[in-house]
């Protein structure tokens, strides 16, 4: 039940972000649910591998080298996924960021009282 509820805040978030920033773009909720259920593939996936081939570019750059890995994989997503589109890599990048801090603000609010914690 938790995972159907996280995936439900993740697609709400992906919803959320093109209200705040124009270069990304949603169409419709099918679009979102199938771009979040991607999106967490790929970040449980491909993410981890990304991680440990970039990790002397990402030790040199004190860590913000993982803004740009989250935005590749942002922009992987919109790229395969029709009715989710990113204008640009920067944007993606932007976005990637923004939908973290909106998924992650959703899940601190919902599961936190899911779980019966006040």
């Amino acid at each position: 039940m938790r995972l159907v509820l996280t995936w439900l805040i993740n697609a709400a978030a992906l919803l959320a972000v093109p209200y705040l920033m124009h270069s990304v773009d949603v169409t419709s909720i099918g679009a979102a649910l199938v771009a979040a259920l991607l999106l967490g593939l790929v970040n449980t996936l491909i993410r981890p591998v990304l991680l440990l081939l970039t990790l002397p570019v990402t030790v040199v750059s004190l860590g913000l080298f993982i803004f740009v890995i989250n935005g590749l994989m942002f922009w992987l997503v919109a790229q395969l996924v029709n009715g989710f589109h990113v204008d640009s890599f920067w944007s993606a990048i932007g976005g990637a960021l923004l939908y973290s801090v909106i998924s992650w603000s959703l899940s601190t609010l919902l599961l936190k009282n899911a779980d019966g914690n006040p």
